[in-house]
């Protein structure tokens, strides 16, 4: 009778275990399982522009399986990488416009793509307080900014008319400024710590590789300065009347090195 019980407990304990397990690996219920590709759109969308981005892209990842081969489907590609961007998933952003651009090379939105690409480089690492510590696109790892105006430039060249192409000039201007000044950043920084051969080495490929851009006077008058303090007179007056030509009007030849004034780059 004992062995009759306990055999009913066992059976009984047995079954309970089979339907937890069975609860367990059950997976959960797909919402959008009866919904069309352009309700699936629909509801990406909202989400999109509501901030939730997270739902955004799992929405958009599904529509890409569910339209796969449509231009929704394509569609659904660019949007999950400008959702990614916004969610600050720039590193996977961009690897989803790269492999858009490699799928489909004659897409008409491959303009949108380049300029998309180039915007989330050009943001990338501005942090969270580069406002409130006046930084600016000269001050970091010029790695992005260069990748910026690369996706920019094709832009430019394969799409001249594109509605995305004034914007892009523009930033491409912006880096240009700011790659220049990156430069004389560094010849300040040695100048200030009496490295002058060096400050002055760093303030020329300034003024080499870059042409009509703000950082140039500042360049010139590093190496007017690191000059005179290396007793270098004549090469110090020669620099200086280029200083004096082509700015006439310069604070650096009235005041010396500017203070914490706005700086050239603040447009946007």
């Amino acid at each position: 009778m004992l062995l009759a019980k306990l055999s009913v407990v066992c059976a009984c304990s047995i079954s309970a275990a089979a339907l937890l397990l069975a609860g367990c690996s059950s997976t959960p219920e797909d919402q959008t399982a009866n919904w069309s590709p352009n309700k699936i759109y629909t509801e990406a969308k909202d989400e999109l522009s509501s901030g939730g981005y997270e739902n955004a892209i799992k929405l958009f990842e599904k529509l890409e399986g569910r339209a796969a081969g449509t231009p929704l489907a394509q569609q659904a590609q660019l949007d999950k990488a400008y959702a990614q961007y916004k969610s600050g998933e720039a590193a996977q952003a961009i690897a989803t416009l790269d492999r858009f651009m490699k799928l489909h090379p004659a897409s008409p939105a491959l303009d949108y793509a380049l300029y998309l690409k180039g915007i989330i480089n050009f943001n990338d690492d501005l942090g969270l307080f580069s406002g409130l510590t006046r930084q600016d696109l000269a001050e970091r790892d010029q790695k992005a900014s260069k990748e910026s105006f690369e996706s920019f430039k094709e832009l430019l060249n394969r799409f001249p008319t594109s509605k995305y192409a004034n914007d892009a000039s523009l930033r491409m201007t912006y880096i240009v400024n700011s790659l220049a000044q990156s430069e004389v950043y560094v010849a300040r920084y040695y100048f200030d710590r009496g490295a002058y051969v060096a400050a002055i080495n760093r303030a020329q490929i300034a003024l080499t590789d870059y042409q009509d851009v703000p950082a140039l006077e500042e360049a010139l008058f590093i190496i007017v300065k690191s000059y005179d303090a290396l007793g270098m007179t004549q090469l110090r007056d020669d620099t200086k009347r280029v200083l004096e030509k082509n700015y006439p009007k310069s604070e650096y030849l009235s005041r010396g090195f500017k203070g914490n004034s706005d700086p050239w780059w603040k447009v946007w």
